[in-house]
């Protein structure tokens, strides 16, 4: 049985060690202690977003994250669907789709006007989940730039 439940502190370890094997699957090295003080950054604002394990039997499988942000294009709140992750031996059974229905739910109940993923093409079963939501590729001409900012003071 595929249930999903807020994440709390006490699942920081089991959502580092979920984050190795998501990152392990594009082979990007992971910084536990990183991962660790992020899901804690999280977890201590909730205003900003949050997090579920999903579990399957009673054992976590995956997680999904939610990020909010205010964006003037909307005038108003957006969620972003910042990770999900299912373990491979409990894809297509459901628990993505679980996790998503709950960060929908809470998009929901805070107002959100859109949500947005970042997701890579060629990753046809996420692709078809976001589908399945009602998402779909942008239609303008935007490209999405980013950086790292240096911390205050340096």
């Amino acid at each position: 049985m595929v249930t999903v439940r807020l994440a709390t502190v006490a699942d920081i370890d089991v959502l580092v060690d979920l984050m190795r094997d998501f990152y392990a699957e594009s082979n990007f090295p992971l910084d536990a202690a990183w991962a660790a003080q992020s899901f804690a950054d999280l977890l201590a604002n909730p205003a900003a977003g949050a997090i579920w394990v999903i579990d399957v039997d009673g054992r976590p499988v995956g997680h999904v994250v939610l990020s909010i942000r205010y964006a003037m294009e909307y005038a108003g709140l957006i969620g972003y669907i910042d990770d999900l992750y299912v373990r491979p031996d409990h894809r297509r059974r459901g628990a993505a789709s679980a996790g998503l229905a709950v960060l929908v739910a809470e998009c929901q109940k805070r107002g959100c006007k859109s949500l947005h993923v970042e997701v890579e093409p060629n990753n046809v079963p996420a692709v078809g989940a976001y589908r399945r939501l009602g998402m779909a590729p942008g239609t303008d001409e935007r490209v999405q730039l980013k950086t790292t900012l240096p911390a205050a003071g340096s």
